[in-house]
């Protein structure tokens, strides 16, 4: 902005006015002023000692006020005011932030909550005094840096001493002028060890934990830099069969927060519960109702994708290094910081030392000028220079030991030790002293000489003394990746005008097709041989004639489309089989040859694969002599969506009827299980349960003795109890041995399951009892290692077949005792060779095919997927054409 010298018109005997001048520069230097005044003292802490400038000015203020009591926090606000001129309301809000992380400051009172969101009480209701770790790391005066208070009355610490990575340990946030920092929280135990493995020349790795704690996904970590990424979720897991509980929430938000959250998502229809309880005190607990026949599997799932029980936190590791703003990893936060602790702890032994020679200098002067009486020299002195050079001539003879020259200073302190003191002065106790103070400093000379050992040490000793509750809160584990569509409620209805061409959900008074929700994709066929696929809207027109309408699933590879169309208004008909399992949203797909007037005979789609056999009538045209024949679509294979398809007759055909419903062609479903996110999948992910139809179904064995068997879902979640998981043989028993409290004796059973759809306990209801042992083999054997007994020899191992050992009961049934004897340990041993005969599954199979795609080019067919068959579902849809 440019203002010009103006002449300006003025009243008469009016002064004339002042001159403007241009304002250009000093905008530009006010604004770079400002910027850089947020980011150096109020929103970006020193990578020296991990604070904010308010921060470290509490802590500043709190050691001038510590007696060991507690202080009200409105006298330290009011105290800190001396040092931080941004008024009281700035500085009690950081200070109960530091106080809610529970490391530097004892705090007594209500501080808030940071797991409800509740505020602290106000200032002059609460209590604070500095922690015994803090004031062991944060201060000491003789290596601190001093400047001068904003008003120039009080010194203050440039940077506080610290000696621990506390800038991870508490992490930071803020937002200064054109940049920000987010460094998030890390363990106190995992800091220290970490530091320990950089002193000691060892790679390392550090990642989050947060207060309150939950899980998270640090795959995308990246050190904490800029582009980096982690996921938390909050722990959910199933109260019982129509409840379930949340025990921890991600951080950053709150219970009420995430309540919120919830109960949005239910008024919109992503989720649905029939209501909320929050029982939350010092742990967290929200108990969600969930309605009947509602899945809390998929509910969990729907409460990660729609709700605040998984965030994702973006880090950005900004910190200030020499005035400077800078972008740093975590790693290199913690290398520098740990660099720096070894060079305060040098400079802290180094003062030490000096400290000790200067008392074992001085100790040795008082025992010469004592024991030598060199007092006495100075009686007939009547000058102070005389007393002064007396002194000095009488010590000459006996000072050839000392490490440094006597000086006039060391001289008048010897003047002034009392005469009581001389008269009762002790040899021994003063050699004594000396070599007290020898000894002192031979010790810090080694510390010195081996400061990296000393360093460790040093770390080691925190740990001990201040790590007891510290250990990690937040679970690191692989989250697994949730489509919003597979679990989002089917919150709205959707309808068809098939003559006119419309699909949506405000077509109330036209015929119903199905329950979706607002997130779903729709694809739609019509007569003309046309597909296409579009989002749920209010009204959406597809094209005159719609014969087919459901909700699209993306990567599909189960439901197959079996149709026969005419090529043209005269032309051939051709049969083909084809999956849906990619496309462009709102393009129209022609999946005949692209002929005018072309048509589709017969259609219909199949959730399964199934195959079923139709009869073809002809027209009653010259001379045919077969006007009907049947057409089997199992005979076909399953192809792209372009390809040309079989010919089924070069004749005009009258109509087309189901003769009968077919079976899946589809192979079984090939399912694994991913350890590392406890779910199963079809991707080939981790370990292999086996193929599975439609009736198969999981052993699920946990180890607090449960049993049951489920449908192999892949919304299905699994826990840390459970201990087997495996394709269920409902002839092949299982195997326990369980330790029976109230009998106080190991027993041994063998059970089939008689109800599948049941969850059964097989060990005793008392709470001290356990499995020890669980097995799903044939022919399993165990080993059994006896106690020593005093006074008796010790009985040697002995190895049983529980086949032979015990026959199959029920599973109620408390079993054999296996021994009377005192049991050391028990060991799952290899099972005996049991020889399974394997009965060959019939299926159809379906190999790679090259076909020709939209432009052309060459292309590898639909692979057939591994998914299990079912009988033939009731979105299963078919229609007939008569021509």
């Amino acid at each position: 902005m440019n203002i010009e010298n103006q002449d300006l018109p003025q009243e008469e005997g009016q002064e004339s006015q002042e001159q403007l001048i241009r304002v250009t520069g000093m905008y530009k230097d006010w604004f770079l002023d400002y910027a850089s005044y947020v980011i150096l003292e109020r929103a970006v802490p020193a990578v020296e000692d991990g604070f904010k400038p308010v921060q470290r000015r509490i802590m500043h203020s709190m050691k001038d006020l510590d007696d060991g009591r507690y202080n009200k926090v409105a006298n330290i606000v009011g105290h800190t005011m001396q040092y931080h001129p941004h008024g009281d309301a700035s500085i009690g809000d950081a200070m109960v932030q530091v106080g809610q992380k529970d490391l530097l400051i004892d705090t007594q009172g209500n501080w808030g909550n940071v797991l409800t969101g509740d505020r602290a009480a106000a200032p002059r209701y609460i209590e604070a005094r500095l922690s015994k770790f803090a004031i062991e790391v944060l201060y000491n005066p003789k290596i601190t840096d001093w400047q001068l208070s904003y008003d120039g009355r009080k010194k203050e610490p440039v940077n506080l001493p610290v000696r621990f990575p506390l800038l991870l340990a508490q992490g930071a946030e803020g937002i200064a002028v054109g940049l920000s920092t987010r460094i998030l929280p890390h363990n106190f135990l995992e800091l220290i060890d970490a530091s320990i493995k950089h002193l000691k020349g060892k790679n390392f790795k550090i990642y989050p934990d947060f207060p309150t704690a939950g899980e998270a996904d640090i795959t995308d970590y990246n050190d904490g830099m800029r582009g980096g990424k982690v996921r938390i979720r909050a722990k959910i897991s199933q109260y019982d069969k129509s409840t379930l509980v949340i025990t921890e929430i991600p951080f950053g938000t709150t219970t009420t927060t995430l309540i919120e959250s919830i109960l949005k998502a239910n008024d919109k229809g992503k989720i649905k519960i029939k209501r909320i309880e929050d029982n939350t005190a010092e742990n967290v607990e929200i108990l969600i109702y969930l309605p009947s026949n509602i899945s809390p599997d998929k509910t969990i799932d729907a409460l990660f994708a729609f709700t605040n029980c998984e965030n994702s936190i973006s880090p950005l590791g900004c910190v200030i290094i020499d005035n400077k703003p800078i972008f740093l990893g975590v790693t290199e936060m913690l290398k520098r910081s740990t660099d720096h602790t070894l060079s305060l702890l040098k400079q802290d032994l180094e003062i030490k030392l000096e400290e000790f020679e200067e008392q074992w200098h001085f100790a040795s002067l008082e025992r010469i000028f004592i024991e030598n009486r060199i007092y006495r020299n100075i009686e007939e002195e009547e000058t102070w220079e005389g007393v002064i050079r007396a002194i000095d001539e009488g010590l000459k003879p006996h000072i050839a030991h000392l490490k440094r020259a006597i000086t006039e200073e060391d001289i008048v302190r010897l003047t002034e030790i009392r005469i009581k003191r001389i008269s009762k002065f002790d040899i021994d106790k003063a050699q004594q002293k000396i070599d007290a103070l020898e000894d002192e400093i031979a010790q810090v000379k080694h510390h010195l000489d081996h400061l990296v050992d000393f360093a460790v040490s040093y770390f080691e000793r925190l740990k001990k003394e201040y790590g007891a509750g510290k250990e990690r809160k937040t679970n690191l584990r692989l989250f697994d990746d949730i489509e919003a569509t597979k679990v989002a409620m089917r919150n709205t209805k959707l309808y068809v005008n098939r003559k006119e061409g419309f699909i949506g959900t405000s077509l109330k008074k036209d015929e119903f097709v199905t329950d979706c929700s607002d997130i779903d994709d729709i694809i739609c066929f019509t007569g003309d041989g046309k597909m296409m696929v579009t989002r749920v809207d209010a009204k959406t027109f597809i094209g005159k004639d719609i014969i087919h309408v459901a909700v699209f699933k993306k990567k599909d590879k189960r439901t197959i489309y079996n149709l026969i169309y005419r090529d043209g208004k005269n032309g051939s008909s051709y049969i083909k089989r084809f999956a849906v399992t990619s496309i462009t949203r709102d393009k129209e797909y022609d999946l005949t040859q692209g002929k005018k007037d072309s048509k589709l005979h017969y259609f219909s789609a199949n959730p399964n694969g199934e195959a079923e056999v139709v009869t073809v009538y002809l027209r009653q045209v010259g001379s045919i002599k077969k006007l009907k024949f049947e057409v089997d679509f199992a005979d076909m294979l399953i192809k792209g969506r372009n390809v040309k398809g079989n010919l089924v007759t070069k004749y005009a055909i009258k109509k087309i009827e189901l003769k009968e419903e077919g079976v899946s062609t589809l192979k079984p479903r090939r399912i694994w299980f991913d350890d590392s996110v406890k779910r199963l999948n079809v991707d080939e992910r981790g370990d292999l349960l086996g193929e599975f139809k439609g009736e198969d179904r999981l052993l699920i064995i946990s180890q607090n003795g449960t049993v049951k068997t489920i449908k192999p879902e892949l919304t299905t979640r699994f826990d840390d109890e459970m201990i087997v998981l495996e394709k269920w043989a409902s002839k092949k028993p299982i195997s326990a041995i369980y330790w029976e409290a109230e009998k106080e004796r190991f027993y041994v059973k063998r059970f089939l399951i008689d109800n599948p759809d049941k969850e059964e306990q097989f060990i005793g209801d008392h709470e001290k009892s356990y499995l020890e042992l669980v097995s799903t083999d044939y022919y399993p054997q165990a080993e059994i290692i006896y106690s020593k007994i005093r006074g008796k020899d010790q009985r040697p191992s002995e190895v049983i077949n529980i086949e032979e050992f015990i026959s199959v009961k029920g599973i109620k049934a408390l079993g054999n005792q296996l021994t009377t004897e005192k049991v050391k340990q028990l060991n799952l041993l290899d099972p005996l060779p049991y020889e399974v005969e394997e009965i060959p599954t019939e299926e159809m199979e379906v190999k790679d095919e090259e076909v020709l795609d939209e432009d052309g080019l060459k292309r590898t067919s639909l692979e057939e997927d591994s998914e299990h068959s079912t009988g033939k579902s009731e979105e299963s849809q078919t229609k007939l054409f008569d021509e």
